[in-house]
């Protein structure tokens, strides 16, 4: 089975394409530019360079290699971002998904998207796969448009949403406790807020529910997260016990002190039972998802 990833440059690609590699399938990493990936000499990998916003780039991609699983997890995916240059989140974000599906309809591959959270308007939290989304900034709109088109799409579909992803960071990217741990190391007063709550999810954790839902070929929509509920503050304050250092630098704080572009939703956090049920996920505690973070 030919399973092509966007985004495989990314945090969740490293894992994603680590754990097919794993379980044998063929894999075809795609992203913009160099390979950033260490699995070249894997005789079951191969990396192409696609922009999945340019229509002729997929085309020649897809001509080539015709897959038969999709997995989306490229996106823009930074909120103020995607606040402040609207024009060009509505390009990734919606259309390149539109442009994916169009190819993937051509061969009938089977399409995993990868969503958020901020679907949700976090007015409530917990929330399970048939809730209203109802997004308030602009990423969460244009993922929620994008998960539209998803289900729109006439063959195989699944619609992945997952919560604030951390571990170990092999692309270089930051998440958040990688950014504690180097406030923390450099002694620095950190804000962290103490009113917006979250069910934090392990990157390897999201990786192995994605992994079963092509191995089950499991459709529809999934909430993959972790199932400790915490704030980022809560995550920060466990981080500085773990790494056994002062965490009096750690300042709790309210959404309302930060000016940022793109509003949060104050409640999200997944309940996971589907998932439980049906593709048998069952993530680490944040203990644990810390431990193999700072292994």
């Amino acid at each position: 089975m030919k399973i092509l990833i966007t985004g495989a440059n990314g945090f969740l690609g490293y894992y994603l394409t680590e754990q097919l590699l794993g379980k044998k399938f063929s894999v075809i990493a795609t992203g913009k530019g160099e390979c950033r990936l260490p699995f070249t000499h894997d005789k079951n990998f191969q990396y192409l360079s696609m922009d999945f916003t340019d229509p002729f780039s997929i085309h020649d991609v897809f001509e080539n290699i015709k897959p038969d699983v999709v997995i989306h997890a490229g996106a823009m995916s930074k909120p103020d971002e995607c606040e402040t240059n609207q024009m060009l989140a509505y390009l990734v974000n919606v259309e390149g998904t539109v442009q994916l599906l169009i190819n993937s309809a051509d061969i009938k591959s089977f399409f995993i998207y990868l969503s958020t959270d901020f679907v949700f308007d976090g007015e409530r939290g917990m929330y399970r796969e048939d809730d209203i989304p109802n997004p308030v900034n602009y990423y969460g709109r244009t993922k929620l448009e994008a998960e539209e088109a998803v289900k729109e799409y006439e063959f195989d579909w699944a619609i992945v949403r997952t919560v604030l992803v951390y571990g170990k960071n092999h692309s270089g990217h930051n998440n958040i406790l990688k950014i504690i741990k180097e406030k923390l190391e450099k002694g620095e007063e950190y804000n962290v807020v103490d009113d917006q709550v979250r069910t934090p999810t392990y990157v390897e954790d999201l990786a192995k529910g994605i992994v079963s839902i092509v191995e089950k070929k499991a459709t529809g929509i999934f909430h993959l997260s972790g199932k400790d509920i915490l704030t980022p503050y809560q995550m920060a304050i466990k981080t500085a016990e773990h790494l056994q250092v002062d965490n009096s630098i750690i300042k709790r704080v309210t959404a309302v002190s930060f000016n940022q572009p793109a509003r949060r939703p104050l409640k999200t956090g997944f309940a996971i039972d589907k998932a439980r049920k049906e593709l048998g996920y069952e993530p680490l505690t944040f203990e644990e998802g810390l431990k193999k973070t700072f292994s």
